[in-house]
C-alpha cells in the first residue's frame, strides 16, 4: 500500500495540534532546529530553559500534574542520560503523558564523537516502566506518527529523524509495524534512520536470487509481537538492524520476546559491540560501519551463506553498482 501519511513537517503538525489543544506546552532545552518557527505561534506555551535538560524535565513533569501535555526537545544523548533520574522518578514512576523528543539519536549525531552519540537510549529508555519509545523511519513518519503519540496517556520517548522518505509508507498506528517487502530466505527487523537502507539491500539481495522480508518496527514500546512473530514462523533467519548498541536494544528485546515463548528462532544482530562508532558525515559512517545499503546486503548473505553454504544463487560480494 503506498502512503496516505502526511507530507507536512514534524513542526507544522506539531504546531496544530498546540494550537487546538491548549493543554499542549512545547519546552526545548536550547535546542530549536526542529521547532524554530513555534516561539511565534504558541506565546507562553512555548518554553526554553537553556541548557538544563534535568530542569525542563522537573518542569514538565510539574506542568503534566496539572493536566498539561508538554513536548520536550533537547539532544537525545543528553535527553537520555543527563535527565535519565527526573525522566525515571518524575515522569515514569508518575506515569505522566510527557512527550520525550531526543534530537540527532543513533547515526543521526554525524560528526559527533561519543560524548554526543545517542546509542544507548533505547535500552535506558524501554528500562522506565509505561515509557512508549517510538523511532520513526523519515521526516514523513516522524510527523505521521504525532498525532497517535500526542492521543496516548503515556510517557513516550521519540528518536527524531528528519531523513527524506525513501521507502513506500503505510497508514501510521501506534504499535503496528508495516512490511516494506516479501520474503522467506530472511527477515530484517529494522527501525529509525536504517529502515531506508534495508529496503535497498533488500533490492540488492533479490537480484541475487535472495529474497529478503523487511519490517520496520516503527516502535518498539509497544512491539508488533503478531508482525515479529510472523517473520519468525515464515522466515528461514531473522536479522536485527539497529543503530545502537547490541546490548538492550531491538535484539535484546527480541530475545526477550521469544524465550518468554520458549521459542528460538535463529536470530543474527547488526548493531554496535562495545564500542562507538567513528564521528563522520552519515553516508562515511554508514559505509564505514557496513551499515549502508551494500554493507548491510553482504552481511546478510554472509549470515545466510554460514548457515546455507549452497543457498546463494551468485556467491560472493554483492556490488551496489553491479
Amino acid at each position: 500500500m503506498m502512503s496516505n501519511l502526511t507530507t507536512q513537517s514534524y513542526e507544522d503538525v506539531l504546531g496544530q495540534i498546540a494550537e487546538a489543544d491548549e493543554r499542549v506546552v512545547v519546552m526545548t532545552a536550547e535546542n530549536r532546529a526542529a521547532i524554530r518557527n513555534l516561539p511565534q505561534r504558541l506565546g507562553g506555551r512555548f518554553i526554553d530553559v537553556g541548557i538544563c535538560e534535568q530542569t525542563m524535565l522537573g518542569a514538565a513533569a510539574g506542568l503534566a500534574l496539572r493536566g498539561r501535555v508538554p513536548v520536550v526537545h533537547a539532544l537525545a544523548a543528553f535527553l537520555t542520560m543527563r535527565a535519565f533520574e527526573f525522566i525515571r522518578t518524575d515522569v515514569g514512576i508518575a506515569h505522566l503523558p510527557v512527550k520525550m523528543v531526543g534530537g540527532v539519536p543513533g547515526v543521526l549525531s554525524e560528526a559527533n564523537g561519543p560524548t554526543h552519540q545517542a546509542i544507548e537510549d533505547v535500552s535506558l529508555m524501554r528500562g522506565i516502566p509505561g515509557v512508549q519509545v517510538v523511532c520513526p523511519a523519515d521526516a514523513q513518519e516522524l510527523a505521521a506518527a504525532l498525532p497517535s503519540i500526542m492521543a496516548s496517556p503515556n510517557p513516550c520517548y521519540i528518536r527524531h529523524n528528519n531523513l527524506p522518505a525513501r521507502v513506500p509508507h503505510q497508514p501510521y498506528e501506534l504499535g503496528h509495524a508495516e512490511r516494506l517487502t516479501e520474503g522467506s530466505d530472511a527477515a530484517i527487523l529494522t527501525y529509525g534512520a536504517l529502515v531506508g537502507e534495508a529496503f535497498e539491500a533488500a533490492a540488492l539481495l533479490r537480484v541475487r536470487g535472495i529474497n529478503v522480508r523487511v519490517v520496520n518496527l516503527r516502535s518498539l514500546v509497544p512491539l508488533d509481537t503478531a508482525e515479529v512473530d510472523a517473520a519468525a514462523r515464515d522466515c528461514a533467519m531473522l536479522i536485527t538492524v539497529e543503530d545502537h548498541f547490541l546490548t538492550g536494544g531491538l535484539f535484546t528485546i527480541l530475545a526477550e520476546h521469544f524465550i518468554k515463548r520458549g521459542q528460538c528462532p535463529r536470530l543474527t544482530p547488526i548493531a554496535f559491540v562495545e564500542r562507538w562508532f567513528r564521528p563522520a558525515l552519515l553516508r562515511d559512517v554508514l559505509e564505514f560501519e557496513r551499515m549502508d545499503a551494500t554493507g548491510l546486503a553482504n552481511r546478510v548473505a554472509s549470515a545466510l551463506s554460514a548457515v546455507a553454504p549452497g543457498r546463494l544463487v551468485n556467491p560472493g560480494v554483492i556490488n551496489a553498482h553491479a
